[in-house]
């Protein structure tokens, strides 16, 4: 008889114990879904509940990336070719146009003077020593992820470098990649050659999507630090 009383007050206890952790529970998910529209109507994305730590250093495979450009919600790729998917990235093509300065001294405050430049069908000759500005011939947008641009292989083995320092994206960016081209010797380039490749770094935490000066361009932009004021 004792040993019943024991056992029920024991399960009594314990189930007391279960409901008050499921309403903690759904107390928690409620605030945090209060949170998260808050954070949305202040412009600022939460981060996805299924992100775990060490999340931001993974990058997306290519049937990932494939996968998620065919459905164009995350990742947009325009147009969009599945055998330019690469194992972890995908190639992105060379536009017909290229802006060069032609100012003698650069001015990091003053807009500078350019020409541009139409890629022939025999080819265009770069030259070292001189900045060429390109462009991808695909539009892009990602939501959610970090687009990172790199050089390919074959380019690179050619002295091609298609960017001095802005190989980094921004989540949230729409629009045509800007390329700064340059080589360490003369060498003929085509439109519509694979110039470079686009890859996908996982995000981790909330965040604001780019809303910068160079975003939904349409093609080749020259710099517009003169903008940013002091």
């Amino acid at each position: 008889m004792l040993c019943e009383k024991l056992f029920l007050n024991l399960y009594l206890k314990l189930s007391i114990a279960l409901l008050q952790a499921q309403r903690n529970i759904r107390s928690a998910r409620r605030g945090e879904r209060r949170k998260s529209v808050a954070k949305r109507e202040s412009g600022v994305i939460p981060k996805k509940n299924n992100q775990g730590e060490g999340w931001i250093f993974m990058i997306l495979s290519g049937l990932e990336i494939a996968k998620k450009a065919m459905e164009g919600k995350e990742i947009i790729i325009r147009p969009f070719y599945p055998e330019k998917i690469g194992p972890n990235s995908y190639d992105l093509r060379l536009a017909d146009k290229l802006v060069v300065y032609e100012d003698e001294v650069l001015d990091m405050k003053k807009e500078a003077r350019t020409k541009e430049i139409i890629i022939p069908e025999e080819g265009f000759v770069l030259q070292p020593g001189n900045l060429y500005l390109g462009s991808t011939l695909e539009y892009t947008e990602t939501h959610g992820y970090v687009p990172m641009l790199e050089g390919r292989s074959s380019l690179g083995r050619l002295g091609i470098s298609i960017h001095v320092t802005a190989g980094f994206g921004d989540v949230g960016f729409k629009g045509h990649w800007t390329l700064e081209i340059h080589c360490l010797h003369p060498v003929r380039i085509y439109a519509g050659e694979r110039i470079c490749q686009v890859y996908y770094h996982k995000i981790e935490g909330d965040y604001v999507p780019y809303k910068g000066k160079y975003q939904a361009n349409t093609g080749v932009q020259a710099s517009m630090k003169y903008k940013d004021g002091n």
